[in-house]
This record gives structure tokens, sequence and C-alpha cells, in this order.
């Protein structure tokens, strides 16, 4: 059984583009048997940029919410805080002292946010240490990312092989990237990349009146009601189609290329179509977040799995540096 493991973030609500193009896949992915898979979300890592704890408080619940209402197996896999398991800030300080600062100078996250951003931290200069450490804590083989992730992995087997060449030991396990295929982009209100960076998101956790409002806004060309419309490139469309069955997608092609069928209409049908597509994925969050005990007792159970494994790694890395 291979041991995969993932972060996931914790900057905010997650909205439609992140539910279609990188939950629900990882989901499905983790229910294959022959995977063992931890899903944290990194709280720590959000310290970086989020500064109020009300904030990050309610986007840990929401982030963990939506996972389980949309059929993560929390029993199977393990899902859990970051900041539960305190063994990964242990590590990180032991890591800390086996990483070459040219190392973190020259890496490319950290230049692209320094560039960006007023407050550059240590925290942003040290991130790849604390997920190195969140990779080695759990002898994780297989490590699911994006392209521009893969340096952090590089960086991550680096510090392990610094570690376990200054011993002659093989006391980490050199993780892998598992590269994942291009990611899903699921256009925006005003039809490019969804994020929240751009404010094109459509959270599907809104009261209906407010998603409808969200939906109707989604920007489309000026084709008069009477004429036929392109399906291409069309943001309703191209949402619509995601969520529909074959035979649903090809009758809204048809209505568009029939002519007398507004963008109106298409938005509507969008709009009911999210409410009947996501009804019990919707109920299952709301009823999470009216009860935050539930979420923090899944959360704490998966952390209590995970400081285990944490906690037989340490037991072989401590003794090797006197402690």
């Amino acid at each position: 059984m291979a041991r995969y493991l993932t972060g996931i973030q914790s900057s905010g609500i997650p909205h439609l583009g992140n539910i279609l193009g990188a939950i629900k896949p990882a989901i499905e992915f983790s229910k294959n048997l022959n995977n063992d898979c931890l899903f944290f979300i990194a709280d720590y890592h959000s310290l970086t940029t989020i500064k109020s704890a009300e904030e990050r408080i309610k986007n840990i619940r929401s982030v963990a919410a939506t996972w389980i209402a949309f059929g993560f197996d929390y029993n199977k896999n393990i899902l859990f805080r970051q900041s539960d398991v305190k063994e990964v800030l242990e590590l990180m300080w032991i890591l800390n002292c086996f990483t070459p600062f040219p190392m973190l100078a020259n890496a490319h996250s950290f230049k692209d946010k320094s560039d960006k951003l007023s407050d550059v931290n240590a925290g942003l200069f040290t991130y790849p240490v604390l997920m190195a450490a969140d990779i080695l804590l759990y002898d994780a083989q297989f490590v699911p990312v994006g392209k521009d992730q893969i340096q952090h992995i590089e960086i991550a087997r680096d510090i392990a092989s610094i570690f376990n060449g200054t011993y002659q030991t093989s006391s980490f396990v050199l993780p892998e990237a598992a590269v994942q295929a291009e990611a899903m982009t699921i256009p925006g209100t005003d039809g490019g990349k969804m994020s929240k960076s751009y404010g094109n998101f459509i959270d599907i956790y809104l009261e209906e009146k407010a998603l409808r409002k969200v939906i109707m806004s989604i920007k489309t060309d000026s084709t008069p009601l009477e004429l036929p419309k392109n399906t291409e490139g069309d943001t309703t469309f191209k949402l619509y189609s995601l969520l529909a069955s074959e035979e649903e997608t090809n009758h809204l092609k048809k209505l568009y290329e029939n002519g007398n069928f507004g963008y109106g209409n298409a938005k509507q049908m969008l709009f009911d179509k999210i409410m009947e597509h996501f009804k019990e994925a919707r109920d299952a969050y709301f009823e999470l977040m009216a009860h935050p005990e539930k979420i923090d007792e899944i959360l704490w159970v998966g952390a209590q799995k995970a400081s285990k494994i944490a906690q037989t790694v340490l037991t072989r890395i401590k003794p090797l540096v006197g402690f």
C-alpha cells in the first residue's frame, strides 16, 4: 500500500473552482483501496498571510466541512489539522539546521511572493522547510502536486538526503512528486480562471438569492436574444456542461444554436443545476457548520492517528542528533 500525503490550503471558503478542479478529484483518488492517504489542513502555513484567529478557524472548519460533505472517508483515510500534530514544529527545527540558506533563497515560491507582497516575513522564507517536515514526518512516499510545486518536493528530498548522508542512515523516506495531470481550469464569472484573487468565484454555499445574483453576473457577449449563440468560450455553457449529463448538455447546446433563447435563460438553468447538483453537499455542509464541535472532533481524531505515525518517525530521528 502506497502512502500519499496532501496538504490542503485553509485560506478561505472553498469555491466552485476548488471543488470541481481539486477536491472532488482528490476524494475519488482517496477511494482507491491500494492508497493510504493523509490529508491535512495547512493552518500553520496560512499564518504567513492570514493573521486573524477568527478567519483562520472559520476557514479550517469550512474546508473540513466541504471535504466531508463531498464524501471524503475520514475513517478509512486520515483527515487532520496540521497544528494539532505538534511534532511537525519539532521536526521543522531539526530540518532547519540541515537546510542550506541558498536553497531557500532560490526557492521559486519565495522569490515570487517576495516580489508581490509587502509583508515578507520569515515564515515565507522557511515555508519549504515546514512543507518538508509535513512530508517527512509521515514517511510519505508520494505527494500529489501540480507542476508549479515540484520544487517543494525536490527541496524535501534534498533536505532528507543531507540528513541521511550526515548520519549514514536511511531514516528519512525520500518522497516522490506524484505530478497531477493538468488540473481542470474552471472559468469564473468573468471568463478567466476562477479565483478569489480575481474576485470572479462562485460560492456554492451562498443563500439562494445571493447565489442566483452571482450566476446572473456571469459575463456574456452581446448577441441578441433572437439570434443563434456560440457555446464555444461561453462561461455559462461551460459551467453547466461540467455539472449536467451529456443529454442535458446537448439540449442546452441546441437551445443556444436555435436562437430565441437568451443568456438569462441559460444562467437560470445553470443556477437550477447548481442547486440540484449540490443539494446533498450543501445540506451536509450547513449541518456540519451548525455543529462545529463535530468538525473539530473529526479533525482531532485524525490528528491522533497522524501523531502515532509522527512519533514513530521522530523516535528514529531524534537519537541521531542527540535528543
